[in-house]
Formats: structure tokens, sequence, C-alpha cells
């Protein structure tokens, strides 16, 4: 007990107890971190940064899934990355826990030794004290006697038991006899007190080594309480992350027959649009290629006119797609947060397209919802306002044919549309406002080129 009434000793079944909690967070940390992804830095703030960045990158992954899904499946990323570390964070608490219990009942078992210390010195110092009581006795009685007799015991049997005189030579051998004793006694009285002397020095320092020891274990003991504190409030953490992890998978695996559907039904509506784009460009390719027979074919008729040799009709090559001389629909400050080109499902995700991902057929700006948003270069407006496609408010624009090359551009998840169908704009005309309509899982704005009927990178023609 120390010294607020509180045991310090431990025992052997609550260690066992405390052994097998360990075994089993380890065993726990064993199975779960084998499936859970890598830590992506050592140092805390920037895991914490890699975990958001990579949240991030799944919820891209899934443009066109449904915001909440798309939130659920970034979360669980977090959870499942947050795991290991929390893991490890309860083991090494549970390891200081299982240091503190040691020290106390290392300190315990000092206290007991010093108890016991403490215990045979005061019966020593009680035996002690009966013994000086004796001799002083003893020296009384003989000075006593002494005094008496004026200087020599009459009464010898006090040290010898007999009262038979005889010669004086006898008297005077027994009072010398008597004397020694009584110069023996004074001697032994004073190794007794000088015994007595040290052992309560002795009995001093040990009473003040258990109060110390108490300290201590008070002290170890408020030492293990915290630890135990902490060792629950990390446990509480990790069984967290596990019901949010089991509850967000279970969450997600349940929705996802539903997700699958309703993404192959807005894979079909992409499709149709990129279908309508094929046609469109290919009739104004064919359009603008008539015109250059007609052209040329004037150009042979009034040469034969003059009496010249017309010269033969050659089909013109296409010329660089840089001559439509594009420009970012928003100022250099907003950036490119995400490019062209197939995005995998990230590992540890669900695939909900069964494909082991898509193809992100613009790039996405990170532009804060309502920003200005303006036309990459003139054009008919083909397309303005809602659309079922998974792009929200859009805008669609035909730029025609340049130099052989049909191009059209697309603006999706606008909070609001300032242009309509049929509208010609120019370039930098303020078409819309970017937001985060559709499905998206915050405010950005998806920007795609389409040259010749066919996706391509944005980046080639800015």
């Amino acid at each position: 007990m120390t010294s607020s009434g509180r045991p310090i000793r431990k025992s052997p079944a609550g260690r066992q107890r405390r052994i097998l909690s360990a075994a089993v967070a380890l065993m726990l940390a064993a199975s779960l971190g084998a499936s859970a992804p890598a830590a992506f830095a050592d140092d805390l703030e920037d895991q914490q940064a890699a975990l958001k960045a990579e949240a991030v990158r799944v919820q891209q992954s899934l443009e066109f899934v449904d915001a909440k899904i798309s939130k659920a499946a970034g979360d669980l990323v977090i959870y499942r990355g947050q795991l290991p570390a929390a893991q490890q964070a309860l083991l090494e608490a549970q390891g200081r826990v299982a240091s503190a219990v040691k020290e106390v009942e290392a300190l315990a078992a000092r206290v007991d030794l010093a108890q016991q210390n403490k215990a045979k010195i005061t019966q020593q110092l009680d035996a002690d004290k009966q013994k000086i009581a004796s001799t002083k006795k003893l020296i009384g009685q003989i000075a006593t006697q002494a005094y008496k007799s004026g200087g020599v015991p009459s009464d010898l049997t006090l040290f010898f038991g007999s009262n038979n005189t005889g010669s004086l030579t006898e008297t005077m051998d027994l009072a010398d006899q008597a004397l020694r004793s009584q110069n023996s006694a004074m001697d032994k009285l004073t190794q007794q007190n000088a015994t007595n002397v040290n052992s309560q020095a002795r009995l001093q320092a040990v009473e003040a080594e258990i109060k110390d020891l108490k300290a201590k274990a008070d002290a170890a003991l408020a030492k293990e309480k915290a630890a135990r504190d902490e060792a629950a409030a990390k446990k509480a953490k990790v069984d967290k992350l596990i019901a949010d992890t089991t509850r967000l998978n279970n969450q997600l695996e349940a929705a996802k027959p539903g997700i699958k559907k309703k993404l192959a039904a807005v894979k079909a509506r992409q499709d149709a649009v990129a279908a309508e784009i094929v046609e469109r460009d290919r009739k104004l390719r064919e359009a603008w290629l008539a015109e250059q027979r007609r052209i040329a074919a004037a150009a042979a008729a009034a040469a034969k006119a003059k009496g010249e040799e017309p010269k033969p009709y050659v089909p013109p090559v296409a010329g660089p797609p840089s001559a439509f001389g594009l420009r970012h629909p928003f100022p250099d400050s907003v950036p490119i947060t995400s490019g062209f080109g197939w995005r995998a499902t990230p590992p540890g995700t669900i695939d909900f397209y069964g494909t082991g991902g898509y193809m992100h057929t613009g790039i996405d700006f990170g532009a804060a919802c309502g920003t200005p948003v303006y036309a990459a270069a003139a054009g008919t407006v083909f397309s303005a306002g809602w659309a079922d496609d998974g792009g929200g408010n859009n805008v669609k624009i035909s730029h025609g044919v340049v130099q052989g090359n049909s191009l059209t551009t697309i603006y999706y998840h606008n909070t609001s549309v300032v242009v309509s169908v049929g509208q010609q704009v120019s370039q930098g005309q303020l078409i819309a406002y970017s937001g985060t309509t559709g499905n998206s899982t915050g405010c950005h704005s998806h920007f795609e080129t389409w040259l010749n009927g066919e996706a391509v990178d944005p980046m080639r023609l800015l």
C-alpha cells in the first residue's frame, strides 16, 4: 500500500492479461498492417499531407462518381493510411504501460524490503533497550551495596548467589571480583549504548528511505495511470479508424452495383456526346474540303478561260493545330490540378469502372467556385446549360476548321452559364462561372479539347 492507501503491487493474473492484450495488439497490427498502405513519409506532417494528396487523387480518379461516394473513397484512403501509425502509437503506449508497471512493482518490492529491515532494526532496538535496562539495574544494585558497605558489598550473593562467609582473603577476592564485574558491566553498558545509537541512526535512515520510496511509488502509480489513460486513448483511436474503415468499405461495396450502373449510363451519354462531336466535325471538315475543291475548280476555270493550263487539284494537307491559337480559359494564377490521360484505380480502393480505371479526357483547373471562365478561341456555342453527361452546367463550342483541322472545346461543372446555343463568341469572351455541378467533388473546371473528333491533351494546343 502507498501512503495514500492505494495498492502498488499488481497480481500475476493482471500482468498476464496485460501481456495477452499486448500480444493481441501486435497480432492486430500485423494483420491489418499487411493490407494497409505503407507510410508515405517519416515526418508526421509530411505523412498527413501525403495522405490528403492521395485522398484528392482518389477523388479525382472518381470524377464522374457520386460526390458522396467519391468523398467516402477519399476518406477510406486517409483512414487506411493513418491506421498503421495509430497502431504503432498504441503499441508504444502499451510498452510505456508495461514499463510503468515494472517500475511500480520494483518500488513495491523495495518498500517491502525496507519495511522488513525497519522491523528487524526496531526489534533489535527493543532487545537492546531491555539489555541496557538490565545492565543499568545491575550497576545500580552494585553501587547501592558498595555505598552501604563502605565500598565493598556485604551481600556478595548479589554476584555469586551464596550467603556463606569465609576468610578476609576470600572476602577481598570476592570484593575484587565484584569490582571487576562492576567495571565489566559499565563497559557492556557503554557498548550497548553505542549499539543503540547506531541502531537509532539506521532506523532513521530506513524510515527516510521508506518515505522516499513511497513518494516514488506514488509518482510511479500516477505515471502508470497516465500511461494507461494514454494507451486507452490510442486504442480508442485505432478502434475508431478500424470501425470507420470497415464502415466506409462496406458502404462502398454495397453501393458498387448501383454506382457501376450509373457510371455505365454516364459513359453511354459521354459516348453519345463524343459521337455527336465526331459527326459534327466530320461534316465540318467535309464542308471545308468541298470548299477547297470549289475554290480550286473556280481557279482552274479562270485559268482555262484565260487560255492557261489549269493546275491539277491536290487535296490540302492539314496544318498544325497551333493555328487555332488557343488561350487558357483562366488566368495564369489558376493552377492545373489534374492532367490528361488514363486514370488508374488507386490501390486499395474499389474499381467501380470494372476496367481498372478510366480515360480522363481533359485537364482540371483548380478554380474556385464563381471564377470567370473564358472562351479559349472564337467559335459557335452548340451546347449550354445543364447536361446529363456528368458534367453539370456545361458549355461546348465548335471552333470550325482551320487549315484542315476541326476543333471543339468543352467546359464542365460550371456554377452558371452566360451564353446560349447558337451564339457566336470571340476568343477570351466570358462564357460561364466555374463551380462544382454535376458529378464533382469540389470547385474546379474540367476543360476538354477535341481535335478532328478525338479528345487530345489540351496542353498540346494551349
